[in-house]
């Protein structure tokens, strides 16, 4: 047991479930092992396939190249195939491969592609389309880029909704990035519909029913949690917005962090009930890790997993990756 011990006594984990790899995470992971598997090392890939170190390490260490553009392949590697991330990618991205004539493999989530297609559909529509996102986020960068220029407008607060100079004739529509926080996107659509009751929404929700479940899962422990660790990325979004939803739902502290190691032992000084989540993009190796620390701190650690409900979502392979 560690000198530095937060306390003495007895922890219980609230472990919240479902947690981690969603259908697209762990199809785009797939789809990296089962490239390396079928045509070698190195296997390409632009841009994280998915925000997570500990799985772009691991991807890398069985021969994953990781670039942020597809100019960075050697010449002597054009040949060898290129993986999409599972955020999604511009159009000129895969136009740009077709002119290298390089093979590509898109691993772009399925449910992200809904946003694109509902995106290009509104488009020809005559609409001008408005979405809600997180600027820089390269989902957002994929879904803005399925359109010409000036096509698109991204908003990310109220405030930005507030200052839209629309008229009441424009041909409008929204779309969402699919890892927002529910209760946030539902305030900016509300004030959305309001200043413009003649907008048109998508068919069905953006926001993925993974990122759904793992934030209504996270509100059912919230407030019985002294405090809360969220297990993720910095740079993923919905990993952030686990942390803001259990501050919101009346843990009195939430942290996010990438490993066991990144523990603050000082922090959880004090904390008898101790919530515990991962994004979608974190695997379940590193729930196992930080319980394990916690046993090494504490005298006694009982886990109870608080399930909202179960997910049996599967995503298909592309054909040439099924056999």
């Amino acid at each position: 047991m560690s000198k530095n011990m937060a306390t003495l006594e007895n922890l219980t984990i609230l472990l919240s479930a479902p947690r981690g790899f969603c259908a697209g995470v762990d199809r785009a992971i797939q789809i990296v092992e089962r490239s390396l598997a079928k045509y070698g090392a190195p296997v390409y890939v632009r841009h994280e396939i998915v925000h997570n170190k500990y799985v772009v390490n691991s991807l890398r260490d069985k021969g994953a190249v990781f670039i942020e553009e597809l100019d960075e392949i050697p010449k002597e590697h054009v040949d060898r195939p290129v993986i999409f991330s599972a955020h999604g990618v511009p159009k000129h991205v895969p136009e740009n491969a077709n002119a290298m004539n390089l093979f590509y493999i898109d691993a772009t989530c399925p449910l992200v592609s809904k946003v694109h297609r509902e995106a290009e559909r509104h488009y020809k529509n005559g609409d001008h389309i408005i979405l809600i996102g997180h600027d820089g986020h390269p989902e957002v960068a994929g879904t803005m880029g399925q359109l010409p220029d000036g096509a698109v407008t991204l908003v990310e607060t109220v405030r930005d909704v507030e200052n839209l100079s629309f008229s009441q004739n424009d041909s409008l529509a929204y779309a969402t990035q699919t890892t927002l926080s529910i209760d946030d996107t539902a305030d900016i659509v509300r004030v959305l519909q309001n200043k413009y009751p003649h907008i048109t929404g998508p068919h069905k929700e953006d926001i993925c029913y993974a990122t759904t479940n793992r934030q209504e899962a996270v509100k059912m422990i919230a407030d019985k949690a002294d405090a809360m660790i969220v297990i993720g990325a910095p740079n993923s979004s919905n990993s952030n917005r686990l942390v803001e939803v259990a501050l919101n739902y009346g843990c009195s502290k939430a942290v996010l962090i990438q490993r066991a190691k990144d523990i603050d032992w000082d922090w959880l000084s004090g904390v008898k009930v101790l919530g515990l989540t991962a994004g979608a993009s974190a695997p379940e190796i590193l729930v196992e890790e930080v319980i394990a620390q916690c046993r090494q701190h504490y005298k006694v650690v009982k886990v109870e997993e608080v399930v909202l409900r179960d997910e049996d979502v599967e995503f298909k392979l592309p054909k040439i990756l099924r056999s």
